[in-house]
């Protein structure tokens, strides 16, 4: 007996910003939230968050690089 899979659909959407400009726009969201806050720990969580953010959107740039080009 064959049994149908049911079909799944992606959820596409188009984003509107590149990651990069979103992943510097949430870090800078997070530092200005951790300016605001007067919580110590939250404070250090807000920035270790906005380091993550930062870090992520070099990578994301690193990765989509062409790199290096072989001699022609």
């Amino acid at each position: 007996m064959l049994v149908e899979k049911a079909r799944r659909t992606r959820n596409r959407t188009k984003q509107e910003l590149p990651l990069k400009d979103r992943l510097e726009r949430a870090a800078r969201a997070s530092r200005d939230a951790a300016r605001a806050t007067s919580s110590e720990a939250e404070r250090e969580m807000l920035l270790r968050r906005a380091r993550r953010y930062e870090v992520t959107a070099h990578l994301d740039e690193w990765l989509s690089s062409p790199g290096l080009q072989p001699p022609e």
